[in-house]
């Protein structure tokens, strides 16, 4: 009788919840064990007790200041990030896009925060993963590998530029997967890059890892931040599949032009300008290389610009808005691995040869038929690449480590991206419906439209007729 009466009130569960709030039912159980492990600490300073005017202390107080704002030029970036993905992308689409690129930070943060700061940097006696720290729960600066303050950084301030980046990670993969990506399928998987891949292999170059003890050079993330969430991304985008009419059965490929390159364009010299925050900040303290850092930086993207629209004009006849775009982002994601430590011609040659790279990228991935609405793969894992060998040829890095380097960060990566889209896929399904995706993920997935009231041209169906002007209600 008593198990006749268990069986009902399981049965009356799953009628009264769906399966996403059952899902939740173990989720809270496990953080609140593990919040009941979590010890209180403040991370507070009494500055009763420092000598304000002993000029160490007035060094790393400099230092804190740097970095603090380091952190939000990059954090900024994710304005940037959405606005170039909108922009490349359809209007109908661009709800589910702010919204991804919004909330996406917010989940990196709680997971960088609940475990992914510690895998990465805690326990840094291991040489594979951190496994001290988490919850940001250790006052000890010892257990993130930082030194005390004023010699080194709070704890505080350190996680929050590294959370920073773990987020950029994550929003590279936004744009390979837009629009044909189940919403809550995309948050799944931002959870897991960025509390447990990106991490594990960040320690393995950041922390005391083994590519760090073979002096493996990536000094602000070519490789840690951009290929791995290039990998990832061209992961995601292979196995989902390309959106519907983007290549015919002929072997054509149909152009899919964004809908405002106008804020494609802000969110291009938004990104351009977090990244002074990117590079510069990585020096983690503020000395006189941070201005040389700077300058490197600058000029690898214009010179990236700047190839990149001879190359597409050459190639396509007309200079490309979206490459030159494009042109300035490879050569920013190639000279984020040696900024710092090749010379100003250097960072040019780097910058250039980045730009030409992302143009051909393009059209090799749409050639081998990988649907990638922003270009993402062509900019970050490509020039990441690119970037990360460069330091082999124009810098003091040793080639073969930078290789090994790229080939072991890719190959985990890769590994643990398929299989993650691949349980995704075979459990809820990755990719929205065919009705949702002519509609439009904002209608489908939000219930809302970006530029409700606005008269709009409609979709084009996979034979190729257009369907004209019509209402807001068929947005394009």
């Amino acid at each position: 009788m008593r198990e006749n009466h268990y069986l009902q009130s399981v049965q009356w569960l799953l009628n009264r919840f769906s399966p996403y709030w059952l899902a939740c039912i173990p989720l809270v159980a496990i953080l609140v064990v593990l919040w009941d492990g979590v010890a209180v600490a403040q991370h507070l300073y009494d500055l009763d007790e420092m000598d304000l005017t002993d000029p160490a202390y007035l060094k790393g107080t400099l230092d804190v200041i740097f970095i603090l704002a380091s952190a939000i030029l990059v954090i900024f970036m994710n304005a940037g990030f959405g606005m170039l993905e909108t922009g490349f992308c359809r209007q109908k689409n661009a709800v589910n896009i702010l919204t991804k690129n919004l909330i996406v930070f917010a989940i990196a943060s709680i997971a960088y925060w609940a475990v992914g700061f510690a895998f990465m940097y805690g326990s840094v006696e291991n040489n594979f993963i951190g496994l001290q720290g988490f919850f940001l729960a250790s006052d000890d600066p010892a257990t993130y590998g930082l030194d005390p303050f004023p010699e080194g950084l709070p704890i505080s301030v350190s996680f929050l530029f590294q959370v920073a980046f773990a987020g950029t990670a994550a929003t590279i993969v936004s744009g390979a997967v837009a629009e044909r990506v189940k919403f809550l399928d995309f948050l799944i998987f931002s959870i897991l890059l960025v509390g447990i891949s990106y991490p594990i292999t960040g320690h393995w170059v950041w922390s005391d890892g083994w590519l760090a003890d073979m002096e493996f050079h990536d000094f602000a993330g070519s490789t840690v931040v951009h290929s791995v969430g290039g990998w990832a991304a061209l992961m995601g985008a292979s196995i989902l599949g390309a959106r519907r009419g983007k290549y015919t059965e002929d072997g054509n490929i149909n152009a899919i032009p964004g809908h405002n390159m106008s804020i494609a364009t802000l969110g291009c010299l938004i990104l351009w300008i977090g990244w002074f925050g990117f590079n510069p900040g990585s020096e983690l303290a503020a000395t006189p290389n941070v201005a040389y850092i700077a300058v490197t930086t600058n000029l690898a993207a214009a010179a990236g610009g700047i190839t990149a629209t001879i190359t597409s004009w050459t190639k396509d006849g007309k200079p490309d808005l979206s490459m030159v775009i494009n042109g300035i982002l490879a050569g920013l994601v190639g000279i984020t691995a040696g900024c710092d430590d090749v010379s100003y011609l250097s960072a040019v040659i780097i910058g250039g040869i980045a730009g030409v790279l992302v143009v051909f990228s393009v059209g090799f991935f749409d050639k081998i038929k990988i649907d990638d609405p922003v270009g993402a793969t062509s900019v970050h894992l490509v020039c990441g690449m690119w970037g990360t060998i460069a330091v082999g040829l124009f810098g003091s890095a040793n080639l073969g480590v930078q290789l090994l380097g790229i080939v072991s960060i890719g190959g985990f990566t890769v590994l643990f991206a398929s299989i993650v889209w691949f349980a995704l896929k075979f459990t809820l399904g990755i990719r929205v419906s065919e009705e949702e995706e002519f509609k439009g993920l904002d209608i489908g997935e939000h219930g809302m439209e970006a530029y409700s009231g606005f008269v709009t041209q409609t979709d084009t169906f996979a034979g190729g007729s257009p369907l004209g002007i019509s209402g807001s209600s068929d947005i394009q």
